[in-house]
This record gives C-alpha cells, sequence and structure tokens, in this order.
C-alpha cells in the first residue's frame, strides 16, 4: 500500500538560487550568512505569506516554495526580485544578494512536508537558465498567467533540461518587470557614458581609453540641460557584457553611450553610439579615424552631437569655453592620465607616482590648469600618509591657487582648492570653492560630496544631508556618500541613522570611522557594545588617541560632542 502521506497534486513550485554564493562567502563568510537571514526574514518570507505561499525548504544559498497557482508564484517572484533590488541599492557590487528564480507549474508529489517530482526538477532546471536578477517559467506557468498579469514574456525556445526526458519550452520574464523597480527619470534627458572599451590589445592602454571615456562624462557634465550619471557608477559595468536597458534601469537615466577606443600609433579610431534605453534604439553612431593630435577636437565634437541630440540644441558657452582651456601637449595629457589611474590606487606608492606624473605635466605645459589642481590634490593625499611638512601644505595651497587662476572656470580646480582650505580650516573659502566648483558642475557627485562634508563640520549638517541625496542620485554605487552621511548625522544627534550609515560603508572602513560609531552607540546608551568597537579600533591601530584623531569643527560645542562621545566608549584621550 502506497504511503498515505505521499499524496499526488498539482502546484506552482518556485526554485531561488543566490548568484555567486561561493564568491560572496569566501569575501565574508559571517556577513554573507548574517544578511541571508535577514533577508529570508524581512524581504522573502513576508512575500510568501501573502502571496499564500509556503516554504517548503532552505538549501544553503537556495529555497523552494510552493504556491496553489502559477499567479500568485509569478506576483511573489516579482515581488522578491523588486525587493531585494531595493535591499541591494547603495551597497558596493560585491555585497549584493541577486537572485535567480524559475518557476514551474507541474505535479508534485508531496510527502510530509517535503514534495518531490519532475514538477520541482523542472522549476530548479529553470532557475540555472535565468539572467542575475530574473525569472525563467515554463510554458504551462506562462500560459495560466496570459491575460491574468500586465507581463511580457520571451521565448527562448525548446530547452532539453538536465534528467528531464522531454524538452520544455521556457519563457523568460521581460527585464523591465523582473530586475525591480527603476530610479525615476529625472525632469530633463538623462545619461550614462558606459567605459569605452580598450581595443589596443594592449592591457597598458586601459588608462587611456578609461580617461577618454572620463573627459567625455566631465564635459557632458558641465551642461546644465543634462543629468550625467558620475564615473563611478558608470565604471561599475566596465568589462561586462550588459544589456543597455538594464543600465539604465539600475541608474535611472534614458540615455546610454558606449564605445571603444584603438590606439594606433600616431592614430587613434573612436567609435561611439547613442541609445534610447526604453525603446532600445539607436539614435546615432559614428566612427572617428584620425590622427592623435586631433583627439581633443573629437571628444569635442562626441560631446557636442550627445547634447544636441538628446537635449535638442547646443550650449556652445559652456562646453566650448571648458575645451578652449586644454592643453596642446598630448604627453602632458598622457601624464595626466597615468597619474589619474595612479592616484585612484589609493596608496602611498601610487599617490608618489602620480604626484610625479603631475609635475611632469606641469613641466611639459606650465599653463596646463587641470594637471596643476590634480598635483594639489596628490600633495593633500601625500598628507594623509604623513609625509607632508608645512612647506607642502603651503605647495598644496599655492598650486591649486594656480589652477584656479588658469582656468577659473573649471569645476575641478575649484573643488580640489576647496578641498584644500577645508584642510587649512578655512571654512569660509572652501565652501566658497566647493559651491563654485558644483555650480559650474552640477553633475559632479564627488563635489557635491566634499561640499556637505565641509557643511557637516561648519554647523551646516542639515544643509549637508540635502546635498548628500541630490549626489547619491548622480551617483547610485557612491560608496564614499556613507561616511559624509554619518559626518552629518552625528552632530545632530541623530546617532541610530549615523550609525546605520557608518555600517554600510563595508570592508574600506576606517578605525576613525570605526571610533564614530563606537561614539554612536556610547550616546544610544548601548556601551558595552561602544567599549567592544573601540576595543576593536586599538586593534586596529594601537596608537589611536582622541586628540589625535579628532576631525576639525568650526565650532568648539560640536568638537567637544564628539570627543564627548569616543571617551564615553572608552578611547584613550
Amino acid at each position: 500500500m502506497a504511503d498515505e502521506r505521499a499524496k499526488r497534486r498539482l502546484a506552482a513550485i518556485a526554485v531561488a538560487d543566490v548568484v555567486g554564493y561561493s564568491r560572496l562567502m569566501e569575501a565574508d563568510e559571517t556577513g554573507t550568512l548574517a544578511a541571508l537571514r535577514e533577508r529570508r526574514k524581512t524581504v522573502l518570507e513576508p512575500i510568501v505569506r501573502d502571496h499564500e505561499g509556503r516554504i517548503v525548504k532552505v538549501m544553503g544559498d537556495g529555497v523552494l516554495v510552493e504556491f496553489a497557482s502559477a499567479v500568485n508564484a509569478v506576483k511573489a517572484a516579482l515581488e522578491l526580485q523588486e525587493k531585494m533590488a531595493e535591499a541591494n541599492t547603495l551597497l558596493s557590487e560585491d555585497r549584493r544578494i541577486v537572485l535567480r528564480i524559475g518557476i514551474n507549474l507541474g505535479d508534485i508529489i508531496g510527502e510530509g512536508s517535503d514534495v518531490y517530482g519532475d514538477g520541482v526538477n523542472i522549476a530548479a532546471r529553470l532557475e540555472t537558465l535565468t539572467e542575475p536578477g530574473g525569472i525563467c517559467v515554463s510554458a504551462k506557468v506562462r500560459d495560466e498567467t496570459h491575460g491574468r498579469l500586465e507581463l511580457a514574456f520571451e521565448d527562448i525556445g525548446e530547452q532539453q533540461l538536465k534528467n528531464i526526458a522531454n524538452p520544455v519550452r521556457v519563457f523568460r520574464v521581460a527585464a523591465s518587470a523582473a530586475v525591480g523597480p527603476s530610479l525615476s527619470l529625472p525632469d530633463k534627458p538623462s545619461i550614462a557614458v558606459l567605459p569605452f572599451t580598450n581595443m589596443s590589445g594592449d592591457p597598458e592602454q586601459q588608462y587611456f581609453s578609461d580617461g577618454i571615456t572620463e573627459d567625455i562624462i566631465t564635459e557632458l557634465s558641465r551642461s546644465r540641460s543634462l543629468f550625467v550619471i558620475a564615473r563611478n557608477s558608470s565604471f561599475q559595468y566596465r568589462d561586462k557584457g550588459v544589456d543597455v536597458r538594464r543600465v539604465a534601469r539600475d541608474l535611472g537615466v534614458r540615455y546610454v553611450v558606449e564605445g571603444s577606443v584603438r590606439k594606433m600609433g600616431s592614430r587613434i579610431r573612436i567609435t561611439a553610439q547613442l541609445i534610447d534605453a526604453v525603446p532600445g534604439n539607436h539614435l546615432w553612431s559614428e566612427r572617428f579615424d584620425r590622427g592623435i593630435k586631433e583627439l581633443f577636437d573629437v571628444q569635442d565634437e562626441l560631446t557636442q552631437t550627445i547634447v544636441a541630440t538628446v537635449a535638442g540644441r547646443l550650449e556652445d558657452a559652456e562646453i566650448r569655453m571648458a575645451a578652449n582651456k586644454r592643453t596642446d601637449s598630448l604627453p602632458a595629457y598622457d601624464c595626466l592620465l597615468r597619474g589619474i589611474q595612479h592616484l585612484r590606487g589609493y596608496g602611498s606608492d601610487d599617490n608618489r607616482l602620480a604626484r610625479e606624473l603631475f609635475e611632469q605635466a606641469v613641466a611639459l605645459d606650465p599653463r596646463y590648469a587641470l594637471a596643476h589642481a590634480y598635483l594639489a590634490l596628490a600633495l593633500l593625499v601625500e598628507n594623509h600618509y604623513g609625509g607632508a611638512s608645512d612647506s607642502i601644505k603651503q605647495r598644496a595651497l599655492d598650486i591649486a591657487t594656480a589652477a584656479v587662476r588658469l582656468d577659473p572656470r573649471d569645476s575641478r580646480c575649484h573643488t580640489f582648492l576647496g578641498q584644500v582650505y577645508r584642510f587649512r580650516d578655512e571654512y569660509d573659502l572652501a565652501i566658497s570653492h566647493l559651491e563654485r566648483g558644483v555650480a559650474l558642475n552640477p553633475n559632479d557627485a564627488i563635489g557635491i560630496v566634499h561640499l556637505a562634508g565641509v557643511l557637516g563640520v561648519s554647523g551646516r549638517a542639515e544643509e549637508g544631508i540635502e546635498l548628500l541625496h541630490r549626489a547619491i542620485r548622480l551617483d547610485p554605487y557612491l560608496n564614499f556618500f556613507w561616511g559624509t552621511l554619518a559626518l552629518c548625522l552625528y552632530p545632530l544627534r541623530r546617532y541610530e541613522e549615523a550609525l546605520v550609515a557608518s555600517q554600510k560603508i563595508g570592508p574600506t572602513k576606517s578605525p576613525w570611522q570605526m571610533a564614530r560609531e563606537a561614539a554612536c552607540l556610547a550616546q544610544l546608551g548601548r556601551l558595552d557594545e561602544a567599549r567592544a568597537k573601540a576595543a576593536k579600533v586599538l586593534r586596529r591601530k594601537p596608537g589611536f588617541s582622541v586628540r589625535a584623531e579628532m576631525p576639525h569643527y568650526r565650532y568648539p560645542a560640536d568638537a567637544e560632542h564628539l570627543r564627548e562621545g569616543l571617551l564615553k566608549a572608552g578611547l584613550p584621550e
């Protein structure tokens, strides 16, 4: 006699699996497991319950869920992907938990709380065919939901699935429905420039194609009629085969530019295309095959064509005035690009190499404003590594001032000078130049965050927080945002929010940022946690002291407020 507990029934089965689970575990096993538990509790379980489903079992990084109807299964899967995308917002890519989901409608065998049969096996195989963040369904699910859900399905044909006797027709839920909510489009034409592909056949030339891409982003950003996604977020997609519609959805833009660069001796070939990502149409494409001395002319032509196409007109004054200040020395430009590449290496050796390259650029063209600006920044960073004398600090100010004098309309010159003034505790001058930089380039997310930071230590933290929300829309992947947000929240005594913001910084967190978390915990009365965090700070930096590490505030009351929290947490004076 058959076991009475084993019952055959028709059900919709959804199988979800975490993309790149092994990589996540290798990078941070404890954090990954904690994040998965949190997502199951706050995201998965409520959604399954709301759609009358049942979690059959959790299998490491996967989950099997049973639903009474295909409609409920698909609605739940869509909401799950949407909520997962929301939860991933502003996390660095290496910490995101992304799912693939397969759904099948068929006979299953129930035994106790578990289920078996081809109905389950097919759902598991469909999951393996799915793109990250997506949903694949069988033809039975598609037929059952057709006309009952406002969805588009992409037919990917009959698939021979492992250990399944007959081929199964598979449909992919349209990307627009599966990847979660898009950011709302701004009220002016919005655009992201993806990193141009290095076609030179030499990985060492990557800096060159990256530099050209960044120049195009910078020039487009000057246009007040455009909303331009920052370099940091655009470059998240480098060396990845991406669907431009997915990129547009992730970043909340309508238009995407992509292209390639090939450097061949004294010649350069640049291809570019502009795509309207909503319908997926190409608006234009162009190939420039020129002598390398015409590089800047090509960049100008590209940016002006893009502005003309998406904004409907050229802002000649904004773009051409900037172009007139470029160097005539291609060797100087090459040194600048190499220096920027090293500057982003974030280490004392890289910074030294960057400074040397910027010095070469200045020597090759003493009127190259941007080379002066980056040299000042490298000198400022040198202080961070403890190598700056008073004479070097003064030199940074002199060089940054010279950069602004050489090109008063370049936002980066003002932004870097503002950073130098902040380092010197000259708050009014810092704010003045940072505000000027943002006015010249309203799309500069980094400049906006630096301005917010100065406001945060100048008694204007509320204004700083408002600016930060503007910056994160321009650069959704901006990890720098969280530390500055915590800095602005603490003086407002919003300790819980400051703690949450700081905890999102990730593995790059500095001992000082950990110390501020300890101060937040102490102010919240969570003294045991505060002292444990303080002990962690001292293990990371044994010589840490409040007096040496305290950031500078414009008003003594703000400084004393932070000092109080640090001492309460048990950090040494």
